[in-house]
């Protein structure tokens, strides 16, 4: 018998919106008071901005079968994910009003295998080096007992977002 999961998610030009008219740290504040939604993406593999602050963020999720890949444990596209948004997040918290990132990079390194078992996960983001046009962030991925399971590096273009754009 087949698996389902049902999730909602709220219009993400709420959010986009507001890239232009506050700073990173603000945006990213707002969304973990409720006050602003969260990106669609969080509800589609289930995790968390728990919290953030000038040049850090930090995600968590409890993996579930529905992240496994064909050989019974997370996907490393939920790693990627989870990497990928604690190291831009801890960038995009560094931002002024008006200023947006992107992703250039991400390099991955897988060290250890999750799956339902392991329990709740968290990515931990934190900036490396920022400057007017780009910016280094590092991620580690840590389990309940500290121990790290994947680690990242991402390389992000900075550039304007003017509050008119979105």
């Amino acid at each position: 018998m087949g698996r389902t999961r049902t999730y909602e998610w709220e219009d993400p030009s709420i959010s986009a919106a507001a890239v232009g008219r506050a700073s990173g740290l603000d945006l990213l504040r707002g969304m973990v008071a409720g006050r602003l939604p969260a990106p669609p993406i969080t509800a589609t593999l289930d995790f968390t901005l728990d919290e953030v602050d000038e040049g850090r963020a930090v995600f968590s999720m409890t993996p579930g079968e529905e992240h496994y890949n064909p050989i019974g444990s997370v996907h490393g596209g939920v790693y990627a994910t989870l990497l990928d948004s604690a190291a831009g997040c801890a960038v995009q918290s560094t931002l002024p009003p008006g200023m947006g990132y992107t992703s250039l990079d991400l390099n991955v390194k897988f060290l250890k295998r999750i799956t339902a078992d392991t329990g709740r996960v968290w990515a931990i983001g934190t900036i490396v080096s920022r400057g007017r046009q780009t910016a280094l962030a590092e991620a580690q991925l840590v389990d309940a007992d500290d121990r790290l399971l994947a680690h990242a590096t991402s390389s992000c273009m900075l550039f304007p977002v003017p509050a008119s754009a979105t």
